[in-house]
């Protein structure tokens, strides 16, 4: 076990700004991770768990302990003849589980390509893209209750996924840490491509297989959204907002070219639509910024501080709820 101090942790958050952890570690299995445990019970320490950062904002230094789980591997616990499930440990990167899965030929998680993050945030974040959400793969979570101090293992239900939520943001957010992922993927071609032109543009490289449908997601991304390496930023800094259906007829009504998707009993509605409408989009202000080609994503154009991006955050979901009514909702976790 090594306890680093002051530790810079640039690489360890994807706006990369220049913020310290008081002490950091890592851990590879989970006796390395009691030993974290007990060395921070003499301190009392705050604690942190975090993957690669991708979605944080730190505003300042942190003055505690930040631990990084490093578990990559993946281990095959059940198969039949049309499914396989595999346990993932939490430190694995997202998108290297996303390119292993599609080269086995197994469907279910590929429209998830090129998703920031590790296997360890997907769960809490209940990531989704291009109509997947991983909820419905997830089968479940192994999870470190930090009062119990003992392993728990969480079905998809005891998870209460919900739209770029689960129980992991909520009640046990900061009493757990997760150590393993259980997914389910499926032997047979079942592409989902509904959503706008993808079925159009994966037709354009052929068949409507894995590797084609990943590869036109990734290009899509891409395009959309800036790479953490080459601008800061935490991806799509706000939630798409769920309204009543009469909260969207009555903004149809004012504005007819409003996007809206249902969502069960409900309508969804693009947040990136509404900053932009607002004039967001493409703005720069020193070294923070809203990206020019996605209103969604804010951006460190150099030396930002944690700071400067929540006050534009902050004057984006003010100017979004003096124009709609609509108080946005972050979708990055602050520290």
């Amino acid at each position: 076990m090594e306890i680093l101090n002051d530790f810079l942790l640039k690489e360890y958050n994807s706006f990369g700004l220049d913020v310290k952890a008081h002490r950091f570690s890592t851990f590879e299995n989970i006796e390395e991770f009691k030993e974290l445990l007990k060395y921070n019970d003499k301190k009392n320490y705050p604690l942190l768990v975090i993957g690669n950062g991708s979605n944080i904002l730190f505003t300042g230094d942190f003055n505690g302990l930040v631990i990084h789980p490093s578990m990559q591997d993946i281990k095959k616990v059940n198969e039949t003849k049309s499914s396989i499930d595999f346990k993932i440990g939490a430190g694995m990167i997202w998108d290297e589980f996303v390119s292993f899965c599609v080269n086995k030929n197994y469907w279910g998680i590929e429209n998830l390509s090129n998703i920031p993050g590790t296997v360890g945030s997907a769960p809490i974040q209940n990531i989704g893209a291009y109509g997947v959400e991983i909820k419905n793969n997830i089968q479940f979570v192994e999870i470190f209750d930090l009062a119990d101090k003992r392993i728990k293992v969480l079905n998809n239900a005891a998870c209460k996924f919900g739209y770029r939520s689960s129980i992991f943001k909520s009640e046990l957010k900061g009493q757990c840490v997760v150590l393993n992922v259980v997914i389910r993927l499926y032997k047979k071609p079942n592409p989902i491509l509904s959503y706008e032109k993808l079925e159009e543009k994966v037709l354009k490289l052929g068949k409507k297989n894995l590797q084609n449908i990943r590869n036109t997601i990734i290009e899509i991304r891409s395009q959309k959204l800036p790479a953490p390496s080459e601008i800061g930023n935490a991806g799509s800094f706000f939630k798409n907002p769920v309204l009543s259906n009469e909260k969207s007829i009555e903004l149809q009504n004012e504005f007819k070219d409003i996007p809206v998707y249902p969502v069960d009993n409900s309508v969804k509605i693009s947040a990136a639509w509404l900053i932009e409408k607002c004039g967001w989009k493409g703005y720069k202000k020193g070294n923070v910024g809203v990206y020019k080609k996605q209103s969604l994503v804010l951006v460190n154009h150099g030396n930002a501080k944690g700071h400067e991006i929540l006050e534009l955050a902050e004057k984006i979901r003010e100017s979004v709820f003096e124009k709609f009514k609509i108080m946005l909702e972050p979708e990055v976790n602050v520290i």
